[in-house]
């Protein structure tokens, strides 16, 4: 039985979105925008195995898709 975890995601309009499930959900739900990340910076892990290393890639990839946007969007454990 695998841990379930919460991201919150703070948008650009400061809406907040919370999502919850095992690392292999939210790596197949977050799965675009990892794939955008990764397209830009070979560097970003599309399939991430700990929890810390799919927040820290996850925040990578939205930083290389809004890279010209001021207020960006941040993804916090909780």
């Amino acid at each position: 039985m695998e841990k379930i975890y919460k991201i919150k995601v703070t948008s650009q309009n400061n809406r907040e979105t919370i999502k919850e499930g095992t690392i292999s959900e939210l790596t197949k739900y977050f799965s675009y925008t990892l794939e955008v990340g990764n397209s830009w910076n070979k560097r970003i892990n599309k399939n991430p195995k700990t929890i810390k290393s799919f927040v820290t890639n996850l925040q990578n990839s939205y930083s290389e898709k809004e890279s010209s946007c001021y207020n960006r969007t941040y993804v916090e454990l909780m």
